[in-house]
């Protein structure tokens, strides 16, 4: 298996890194500054490109190094994602919030179509597959242009899926896990992330927190699956039936499971 996982340094797409690596698939990834996570990945000799997704000029510089190191993919895994800025939309200063969609969406699909053309033409399905957010299924204040970006990749995946015939993408929300995307939560205080402040307090210093194996398993799952069972879909780490034979048999008989639909659109039809 040849991957390519951008933003491998995050915390969740690391230990991905080193359990694949393990298992002998070619990888390769993406980084934007050389912490901690960036010198382990270079220890197990996984090659990593600079690359700051908040600025198309370095998307663009990225995906013409990957394609001169050869990006000859089978799967592709974006596992960027920053929460910033947090607060009410009126008081947020709007050119953070404008540079938050860039980085959480924009410019993931800027580099998603510089680098698909170097999909592997000889594998039959290929993957992409992004990280979905926390409030997509309700309305959650002071984390508007993060959820507005994590909903457009959701419907995103679902329209490339019809179009790309031999690629397969798909989106997953991981649930709450203990990684560096909260401090922009706890950064912000009360004031600016509301009621999100002291429940992602709670959890972080609890034990009910996501480990990061459930989440590379159900990652591990989708990319064993055909297209029309994972395409286009999006998927809970926390509370989908992932791996089993029944889900799977339910998502090959309803094209419209698991993607963005209105809720009971049948209700009081004229």
């Amino acid at each position: 298996m040849k991957g390519i996982i951008i933003s491998a340094t995050s915390d969740i797409a690391t230990e991905m890194c080193l359990q694949w690596k393990k298992k002998g698939w070619d990888l390769q990834g993406t980084f934007y500054s050389e912490g901690e996570t960036y010198q382990t990945l270079k220890r197990e000799g996984i090659p990593l490109i600079r690359c700051d997704l908040s600025n198309p000029v370095s998307v663009d510089a990225a995906a013409e190094e990957l394609k001169q190191k050869g990006a000859n993919w089978d799967f592709l895994l974006f596992a960027t994602g920053s929460q910033v800025p947090v607060g009410p939309f009126e008081r947020v200063d709007i050119d953070s919030w404008v540079s938050s969609i860039q980085l959480n969406f924009l410019n993931q699909m800027r580099l998603l179509h510089r680098l698909l053309p170097c999909r592997n033409p000889l594998l039959a399905e290929k993957s992409v597959l992004f990280f979905a957010g926390g409030g997509t299924n309700n309305a959650v204040n002071s984390y508007s242009a993060y959820t507005l970006s994590k909903i457009a990749l959701i419907k995103g995946c679902e329209l490339l899926d019809s179009e790309i015939e031999d690629v397969k993408f798909s989106i997953v929300g991981p649930g709450w896990v203990k990684t560096k995307i909260h401090n922009a939560t706890l950064d912000s205080g009360e004031a600016w992330a509301g009621k999100n402040y002291e429940k992602t307090k709670q959890k972080i210093n609890s034990d009910e927190c996501v480990p990061i194996q459930q989440v590379i398993h159900s990652f591990e799952w989708i990319l064993s699956q055909p297209k029309k069972i994972v395409g286009g879909r999006n998927f809970s780490t926390v509370f989908d039936c992932w791996g089993t034979e029944e889900l799977s048999k339910l998502l090959a008989q309803d094209e419209h499971m698991y993607k963005l639909r209105r809720c009971k659109n049948d209700v009081l039809v004229k």
